[in-house]
């Protein structure tokens, strides 16, 4: 009896949770369409989340290019197919691993920031404060930030493209002696117009969750600095288990486009 109570309990603290998160969304959709809309501070958000994880990004990248055309050639070789290499790891990386990595890294660095910040205003109070200076905190805090990163993971993810195919390319260079003419030929060659659309489509929607799962947790955080880690840690890992489901729906979608 009184472990069914329990479940009662649990499943109705879930489905208000569930209830808050949609409120909050709808509450973003319904505000960032109505002035004023705050240019300056999500530029500043934009600077400060995307430029600011440009070393992190470039590094990562550039190991990721190398590190996957190493793990794909003895594979090709077998088949003595290594001068595929080009092609490989230009589809591999524009339609799954420069989103999906950009996405990953803004979850441990920009999610956890957001709610952080966002969670130590609330327990500080100056969310509030912002309340009585006659500034709408949410517009202020969570719009702003959740713009920010809808639009700076597509940038980055194209950035983290780019800088993979150039540490793919300096390995491959080094083995197989291919000119960079050569290689970006075959890159060009092997992805489509449905890659491009895919790399944007999932980088939107993975930056909007980062944001969104931030802002969420820091802006209902409480219980003093517990809260506040608490929000910072939580953003981390909700960010990424969603990305990582989000990738496997969106890549349904966009493989049963390939097939029409």
């Amino acid at each position: 009896m009184e472990s069914g109570y329990l479940l009662s309990k649990k499943l109705d603290k879930a489905l208000i949770n569930l209830y808050n998160v949609y409120k909050f969304i709808a509450r973003f959709f319904r505000e960032v369409f109505v002035p004023p809309f705050e240019l300056k501070e999500t530029i500043r958000q934009s600077y400060e989340l995307g430029v600011r994880s440009l070393p992190l990004i470039s590094l990562t990248g550039f190991i990721i290019g190398i590190v996957f055309t190493n793990q794909s050639r003895p594979s090709l070789a077998d088949f003595g197919a290594t001068s595929w290499l080009p092609s490989l790891i230009s589809v591999a990386i524009i339609r799954a691993l420069a989103p999906l990595i950009t996405a990953l890294i803004g979850s441990g660095r920009v999610a956890s920031k957001i709610g952080a910040e966002l969670g130590s205003m609330r327990v500080t109070e100056q969310i509030d404060a912002l309340e009585v200076s006659a500034i709408n905190p949410f517009k202020y805090l969570v719009v702003t930030r959740i713009l920010a990163t809808t639009i700076m993971i597509p940038l980055l993810s194209f950035y983290t493209a780019f800088v993979s195919l150039i540490g793919g390319f300096i390995n491959i260079h080094q083995n197989e002696g291919t000119s960079f003419t050569t290689f970006i030929t075959q890159v060009f060659e092997a992805v489509a117009f449905l890659d491009l659309f895919s790399i944007v489509l999932k980088s939107i929607v993975f930056g909007f969750t980062i944001g969104a799962v931030g802002c969420y947790k820091g802006y209902h955080s409480n219980k003093g600095t517990e809260g506040v880690g608490r929000a910072a840690n939580t953003s981390v890992v909700v960010a990424m288990l969603l990305i990582f489901v989000e990738e496997l729906l969106l890549m349904q979608i966009i493989n049963a486009f390939r097939v029409l």
